[in-house]
């Protein structure tokens, strides 16, 4: 999934779907108090995006898309909240126009087509075999630093290939490792009682980028951000889990990481001459 905040897929999401149909001389004063009631969404922390369409056939028809986070966040907390009223004081001339207001839950169909897809962050970073290349090199050098090799001692030989295959999950590459090593629960058990320290964490984000260099993962900026993006995102959590008392490791779905807010550039096409 792509659109929803940090770049991170989220499961369950229930979509609200609000029919309008609003006559032409209102369309122009409808549209403006959606976008003032839309500062109301903006803030409200239920509410991971929205969308109000135009029908392009009938002018006069509006589709209002929302994602929640649950039926139960929007019924019970949003509508709870302060953000509420500010909401429906701008949208209360048109709930007459409503002609259907209902809930959706996605099903498995889903995609892109062939004008609009993205490669994978795991595709573009050269697949699997770019990424075993990574963490070789990567835990060759961690093992040699003193700062990061007892985090590391008596290392499994495979670990590297592990690690290889939950990047490529993560980024939308094969689900190796949560059919064969466990999914997100085995990754939080791995580092609990490690007691990883902030100057670890840094330690070990940085010496993973020097190597992404050094195995000539894609350079481009956009990759580059999202690839820094999840390693700050995944080592803040490793330490997290590391220290004592943490709590065990929910049965929570592998994240997915994507491009966020830079997706890869690519050329246009040329535009056709005469």
């Amino acid at each position: 999934m792509t659109g929803f905040p940090h770049g991170v897929a989220i499961e369950g999401v229930i979509v609200e779907y609000i029919r309008y149909r609003v006559s032409g001389p209102s369309r122009t004063e409808f549209e403006a108090a959606y976008a003032r009631a839309a500062e109301a969404l903006a803030m409200a922390g239920q509410c991971l995006d929205y969308e109000l369409s135009r029908c392009v056939e009938d002018p006069d028809h509006y589709i209002l898309r929302i994602a929640w986070t649950s039926v139960e966040d929007h019924l019970k907390g949003f509508r709870s909240g302060p953000e509420f009223a500010r909401f429906f004081a701008e949208i209360r001339p048109y709930v007459s126009d409503i002609e259907e207001m209902r809930h959706y839950e996605r099903t498995a169909v889903a995609g892109t087509g062939g004008g609009g897809s993205l490669p994978t962050l795991y595709d573009w970073a050269g697949g699997q075999e770019a990424l075993i290349r990574l963490f070789e090199a990567f835990y060759r050098r961690v093992l040699a630093d003193e700062l990061l090799a007892p985090v590391f001692a008596g290392m499994d030989p495979h670990h590297p290939r592990h690690v290889a295959d939950w990047l490529a999950e993560v980024f939308g590459g094969p689900t190796r490792y949560s059919t064969e090593r466990g999914g997100h629960r085995h990754m939080i058990g791995r580092h609990r009682g490690r007691g990883i320290t902030e100057e670890q964490r840094r330690r070990w984000v940085s010496l993973l980028l020097d190597t992404a260099d050094e195995v000539g993962l894609p350079a481009d900026p956009e990759f580059r951000a999202a690839f820094a993006g999840y390693l700050e995102w995944g080592s803040r959590l490793a330490v997290f889990f590391s220290q004592p008392g943490a709590p065990a490791g929910a049965d929570e779905p592998m994240p997915r990481w994507n491009w966020g807010a830079a997706p890869p550039w690519q050329p246009r096409p040329a535009a056709k001459t005469d």
